[in-house]
């Protein structure tokens, strides 16, 4: 390869085109990245909901979820499999192995789909269809409550769907979801005491009311040539004409509006109930199509709001519960003011310590690197969000060592008397590969992360690719650009002297000699520095993923398993108006039973249950939150003291509800309880355990009639027709439809209030006798009643049965609680077939770890071979590899120095830094060697070498140390900054004493006379 130092200066004014249109192109291309609050991720998460109406837990377990598992687990791509049966509901959640990315999971779907349509046979009679949900990871990014004081749940989703009709035409929109809609229902309300009186049997009401408005074909006729088809009337021209039906009894014919009251409302009880500000509301959720701007939708939808004002109903109001595309906006903005901080600050430090000129010419070509890096995102379409972001600060520091190589090193031959051109060339020419091997290295540092399988790989993949694209721009400027610059603008000094006779120069070389003269004492007193640190990481507390500066948080709440929904919206509305009241809150809204739309990434969605319901409540200032927190959970702990209540804060990383938790698994469920009982023991006796609970919950109340079958078989009365008729009683039969429009709006037969709410009537409930044509007591045809106890949830994991026992730390850090914990739980004594598990933020925490270790042992060896490939030497890899461990003096230094605990944004910064200081040790052996080659005597050219390299690569570490700054704040990255600044701080200054003595002793330099 030619020099590029003389192809730049021989192609002037070729390289000074190409540079002005890199900042144009730069300039340009940041304006048109996308920008995203969170990377694109796929959640590989399936959910497959199989109804079976009427059946107990056990039984959905047994006949529907074990059948689905089977044929779920049958598939190559199954990571794990999760259940929960509960009362007519199978819910089985299907988890794909990480390694699959986002366009391979369609083709899985289809298959998952085929798996479960192939097993619909085995199915009992009464269960499925089984729906497979494969959208359940879409994030809704931009989330409306739409409230209306005065109008109708039927009124609000009317106007509901309008909208959704428009906001499909915006820009960058994927898809419209609408929640916490209210079915409509036609009630058809009659005693059966009068249709006893009529001798009119219900069935024959059924039959009236489902054959009268179904579509069905009548045929075609010929006429004149023309085949015309033929549709009879009769069909409900509205609600009222269903009053006018008449029914067939055996007094004559009767019309229904005589026997029965008709009305038109709502499914009771309701699925799920949503609020906005104490007022009811439906939410109205907006997802990004893939690759799509967040802040251009974001920009469409409120351009789209803006226009059909007009159109909008008086009193309805349509209030943002989420809108991410604000939130990307003020974190980007953040984002670009540190690393314009973190960008003067380098040039300062440039300026400060290598003189303005130099100082300002290293700083254009940061900044050039930064505009070019920019112009490779959007070609390679990278977004702007925070991974990527916060790459580019982490990335700042590093970007600049290659510059100050080259512009160091043509200063020092400037200062000695050489020409500009020559002094560039012969730098160039001599730290050219060198420095391509030194960034190389430190690109396979953050390889690891990049090609980590699994979702971290993919959640973290840009931060591999705007280092890599970074480092690799810096490079070819630094061998190209800053040799030119050098040239044209490097100040020439009017005498020669010496450059390293200077007094930092000359302290360095004397405590330099000092160490190489008791290497030993020195290689000991280095080794005791890092078992002290060693052992003090054990003091480091540990923890994942660091909680979000989001101004929101979540209150969960649970009242007692098998709460009527009803009453669990109630105490929610009530807490609601509570929080709404507190200083700082400006909106709250209620979700109740079940989880509402993923308007973030990390939301934990909870699965349908009455007795559940969460509020989302936002606050003008983010320090206020974890004062509402404690006022509010010691308010619902006075005044609710039956109900479950936790808050929690939006999370970064995962979603966890619960940080510290153990799993029991086998297949007897009494056993497992017990093991849940002695669990729970371990962990009350721990005073900082809160939110304590199984994921089993509480056993409920079954209320039994004892059904007879000699006494039926004389009254003629089956099994299904007591079923039917307890079902009439209290929750309604749906006998037919009535189409409204697109609408179709279920006929449902009840009797009145008076007699469905009283269970102490149920021996009086009239079942229908095939047998007699008449209507006989309960009482007659069972044994009384009997109120046991039942399991609501029974949970799954991998086909076995299993019981969480789940908390929370009431203070600290979780892995702080678990270790706690851990001896008690651990000698919690298993019998054969059982297996405990430990859950929360711990396995996490070991599932985002293990990708990593998979990948960087490959990516270490890689970076071994380059160096070797380098000085073609074993010796001195060895030399320069022995010098990573030294940084962790460093990084637990400055973790207990600031209180951060050490967790995942810590271990990639650890990666990063690795890759660092193998670059540094790069440079000062390249350096070493070519003086050697130079002719001169060993010791010399180590100290010399040393002396040569100390502005460079403590100028490197200083820009990157003072770069990483403006992220200490940030808790996303606090702890990666922390380590990084920590372990180069230390790493740097030992690197600069520790490779020339370790060179030293491998080739065994003795001191000089």
């Amino acid at each position: 390869m030619s020099n590029p130092a003389s192809f730049a200066l021989r192609k002037r004014t070729f390289m000074a085109v190409i540079t002005v249109m890199i900042v144009a192109a730069g300039i340009i291309a940041y304006g048109k990245l996308g920008r995203l609050e969170d990377p694109t991720f796929t959640i590989k998460t399936a959910l497959v909901v199989t109804p079976y109406p009427g059946a107990s837990p056990s039984e959905v377990e047994e006949e529907v979820t074990d059948v689905v598992e089977e044929a779920v687990q049958s598939m190559g791509q199954v990571k794990e499999v999760r259940s929960t049966s509960q009362e007519g509901l199978s819910l089985v959640y299907v988890d794909m192995q990480d390694d699959y990315r986002s366009h391979e999971l369609p083709q899985i779907w289809d298959e998952l789909r085929k798996k479960v349509s192939d097993v619909r046979g085995q199915l009992p009679p009464g269960a499925g269809p089984s729906i497979v949900n494969d959208d359940f990871g879409d994030v809704y990014g931009v989330f409306f409550a739409l409230t209306g004081k005065g109008y109708t749940m039927k009124q609000l989703e009317d106007y509901a769907k309008d909208l959704k009709k428009e906001l499909l035409l915006c820009d960058d929109v994927a898809k419209v979801s609408i929640w916490g809609t209210r079915e409509e229902r036609i009630y058809v309300e009659f005693k059966r005491s009068r249709l006893a009186e009529l001798g009119i049997p219900p069935a024959s009401i059924y039959a009236t009311l489902s054959g009268q408005n179904l579509v069905e074909t009548a045929g075609n006729v010929e006429m004149d040539g023309e085949y015309v088809r033929i549709s009879p009337t009769g069909a409900f021209p509205d609600e009222s004409a269903i009053g006018d039906l008449l029914i067939g009894g055996m007094k004559g014919l009767v019309r229904l509006g005589d026997v029965a009251t008709v009305t038109r409302g709502y499914q009771d009880p309701p699925e799920r109930i949503m609020e906005f500000d104490g007022k009811p509301a439906i939410g109205i959720g907006i997802s990004t199509v893939s690759g799509g701007n967040v802040i251009t939708m974001g920009n469409s939808i409120r351009e789209t709001l803006a226009e059909i004002e007009s159109n909008r109903p008086l009193g309805m109001e349509l209030s943002p519960v989420y809108y991410q595309s604000d939130i990307v906006t003020e974190s980007v903005s953040v984002f670009i003011t540190n690393l314009a901080e973190a960008v003067g600050i380098v040039i300062a430090v440039l300026m400060v310590f290598m003189g303005w000129q130099s100082g300002l010419l290293i700083g254009f070509i940061l900044l050039l690197t930064i505009l070019a890096t920019f112009l490779g995102m959007f070609l390679l379409d990278i977004d702007l969000q925070k991974i990527s972001l916060g790459a580019l600060i982490l990335a700042l520091g590093m970007l600049v060592d290659n510059a100050i190589v080259v512009a160091d090193g043509i200063l020092v031959k400037v200062e000695k008397g050489e020409t500009r051109e020559q002094a560039a060339v012969d730098v160039v020419r001599d730290t050219q590969w060198p420095l391509l091997g030194a960034t190389f290295v430190a690109i396979l540092a953050f390889t690891a992360i990049g090609f980590a399988p699994g979702n971290i790989g993919e959640f973290c993949h840009s931060l591999f690719e705007v280092m890599a694209l970074s480092l690799s721009i810096s490079w070819i400027l630094a061998v190209t650009v800053t040799p030119l610059l050098c040239v044209w603008f490097l100040k020439i000094p009017k005498e020669t002297t010496d450059p390293y006779d200077r007094p930092l120069y000359r302290f360095y070389r004397r405590a330099l000699q000092s160490c190489l003269a008791h290497r030993w004492i020195t290689i000991g007193a280095v080794l005791a520095m890092l078992i002290v640190a060693l052992i003090g990481f054990g003091a480091v507390p540990q923890t994942f993923f660091p909680d979000s500066t989001q101004k929101r948080f979540y209150v969960n709440y649970w009242k007692p398993q098998g709460s009527h929904i009803d009453e669990t919206y109630r105490d929610t509305s009530s807490i609601g108006d509570f929080v709404s009241e507190l200083e700082g809150v400006e909106s709250v809204a209620s979700f109740v039973g079940e989880g509402t739309l993923r308007f973030v990434l990390s939301y934990n969605y909870e699965s349908p249950n009455g007795s559940y319901g969460q509020l989302l409540v936002q606050v003008d200032d983010v320090s206020r939150i974890d004062g509402l927190i404690d006022h509010i959970e010691e308010h619902i702990y006075e005044n609710y003291p039956d109900a479950e209540s936790h808050c929690t804060k939006l999370p970064n990383g995962p979603g966890l509800e619960y940080k510290v938790g153990v799993r029991f698994r086998g297949p007897d469920v009494e056993v497992l309880k017990e093991l849940a009982d002695r669990a729970l023991e371990v962990m009350r006796e721990n005073p900082n355990v809160a939110d304590l609970r199984t994921d089993w919950r509480q056993p409920v109340h079954v209320l039994r009639p004892i059904f007879s079958e000699s006494k039926a078989r004389q009254a003629g009365v089956s099994r299904n027709n007591l079923h039917q008729a307890l079902q009439w009683t209290y929750g309604g039969s749906r006998v037919g439809i009535y189409r409204e429009g697109d609408d179709l709006i279920p006929i449902v037969s009840r009797p009145p209030e008076e007699e469905r709410t009283s269970v102490g009537s149920l021996g009086d409930v009239q079942v229908w006798s095939d047998g007699a044509m008449a209507f006989v007591p309960l009482s007659k045809v069972a044994d009384g009643e009997e109120l046991i106890w039942e399991d609501p949830l029974i949970k799954r994991h991998d086909r076995q049965r299993a019981i969480s026992v789940e908390c929370n730390p009431a203070i600290g850090l979780a892995e702080t609680l678990r270790r706690q914990v851990l001896p008690g739980i651990e000698a919690i004594e298993l019998p054969p077939g059982y297996s405990m598990e430990w859950i929360g933020e711990y396995e996490d925490s070991l599932e985002a770890q293990e990708p990593l270790q998979k990948t960087f042992p490959i990516c270490l060896v890689a970076m071994f071979v380059t160096v070797v490939w380098l000085f073609n030497s074993l010796k001195r890899p060895i030399v320069i590899f022995l010098t990573v461990p030294l940084s962790i003096i460093g990084v637990v230094g400055g973790m207990l120095l600031f209180g951060v605990p050490f967790g995942f944004m810590s271990i990639l910064g650890f990666l990063g830094l690795s890759g660092m200081l193998i670059k540094n040790a790069i440079v000062l052996i390249d350096e070493l060697d070519l003086q050697l080659k130079g002719g001169k005597e060993p010791y010399h050219a180590v100290v010399d070498s040393a002396v040569s390299r100390l502005r460079p690569v403590a100028m490197a570490a200083a820009t990157t140390i003072l770069g990483m700054a403006p992220l200490l704040f940030d808790p996303m990255y606090s702890g990666m900054s922390i380590t990084i600044m920590g372990g180069l701080f230390v790493g740097t200054f030992l690197t600069l004493i520790v490779v020339p003595v370790l060179y030293s002793v491998f080739h065994g330099v003795k001191e000089s006379s």
